[in-house]
């Protein structure tokens, strides 16, 4: 079986931790003024992998908050990986080299399969595909484009050119507070073969109790957002009773 990970995640916009409502950048939400401090306080609190987002990096389509990264990367005695804005090598190798431990790629997935299989081929396991789909289908820049390609295929064609972990975003869920597609999960990893970690939607310690049952046909965590901020969800808690503490 395996090991279910919980990934408190950290949006960063304008330099600060944010939340979005559906991907919205119009329905912000300011948690922090210091994404560093966030993540240090996860990490206090039993966190074994923190999830970054650079919200400006997604929009602009290269790495914008990537002082910041480096220094949660430095600080923080865990693994970091992060998404946002990742379309080329090179930004990918200066990610790499702050002492981040996995990229994920996300538009270029779609948009550019040539970069994406150079980064599955150079890079293997520090490499994640964060496939966010609507009704079915990949959206694309920030989710602000929806795509014609269905999230499954994306993840059996990416599977097939060396893809080991995916990052699945339901985004009608998305901060939603309503419980992750519990059922779409499961499918990706089947349809895939692949390790699929779960986004968007997780409100409560029962939603992470239900993917985590799951762990052994390729569920391996969730990324925890909004829920851990409004206080739904206790970090410490939720891995105590996931038998991690």
């Amino acid at each position: 079986m395996s090991s279910f990970i919980v990934y408190p995640a950290i949006d960063i916009r304008d330099g600060k931790c944010v939340r979005l409502q559906q991907g919205d950048y119009s329905q912000e939400t300011i948690y922090n003024d210091s994404p560093l401090e966030v993540a240090k306080s996860w990490e206090e609190q039993g966190g074994k992998f923190i999830h970054l987002v650079d919200l400006d990096g997604a929009k602009a389509g290269h790495p914008v908050n990537d002082a910041i990264i480096g220094a949660i990367a430095a600080n923080a005695n865990v693994p970091v990986q992060v998404g946002g804005g990742l379309r080329n090598l090179a930004d990918v190798e200066k990610l790499l080299g702050l002492g981040v431990s996995r990229v994920i790629i996300g538009t270029a997935a779609i948009n550019d399969h040539a970069f994406t299989e150079a980064v599955l081929a150079k890079y293997g396991d520090k490499v994640a595909i964060g496939i966010d789909a609507r009704n079915g289908f990949v959206a694309t820049h920030g989710w602000l484009n929806t795509s014609e390609v269905r999230a499954e295929d994306l993840a059996k064609e990416l599977a097939a050119k060396g893809a080991e972990t995916f990052i699945y975003t339901d985004i009608s869920r998305d901060g939603m507070m309503q419980g992750p597609n519990v059922e779409g999960i499961v499918s990706m990893a089947k349809v895939s073969g692949k390790t699929v970690i779960a986004s968007g939607g997780v409100t409560s310690l029962d939603d992470l109790l239900r993917l985590n049952v799951h762990s052994g046909s390729g569920v391996g965590g969730a990324i925890v957002g909004k829920a851990l901020y409004t206080g739904n969800i206790d970090l410490s808690e939720a891995l105590q009773a996931l038998g991690q503490k």
